[in-house]
């Protein structure tokens, strides 16, 4: 199963469980993949999510203020449960 996990106001909230339920799914054989509306590197905030996240997760993915779903089609993946406190965005655009 692919599980993509949202960083701000889901992982950030409680990282302990978090990484608790990512060792859990991974060792079951499940994929848990950050998915995250931050732009990517270089900026500042991709190095944030890389640092708490790095070596946990399966990849981390930056959709740079696009809609999750299809950001994540185009890279080849399609997540079969998503976990985000704004499901609206993995189907729609952010704001610029």
């Amino acid at each position: 199963m692919n599980l993509s996990l949202d960083y701000d106001d889901t992982y950030t909230r409680d990282p302990e469980f978090w990484d608790g339920f990512i060792r859990s799914a991974r060792k079951r054989g499940h994929k848990v993949y950050c998915v995250t509306m931050r732009h990517s590197f270089p900026s500042k905030e991709a190095y944030e999510v890389a640092d708490s996240l790095n070596g946990k997760v399966d990849a981390m993915f930056f959709t740079a203020r696009k809609g999750k779903r299809d950001f994540m089609y185009e890279q080849g993946i399609c997540i079969d449960v998503w976990i985000d406190d704004r499901p609206d965005f993995i189907v729609m655009n952010a704001a610029s």
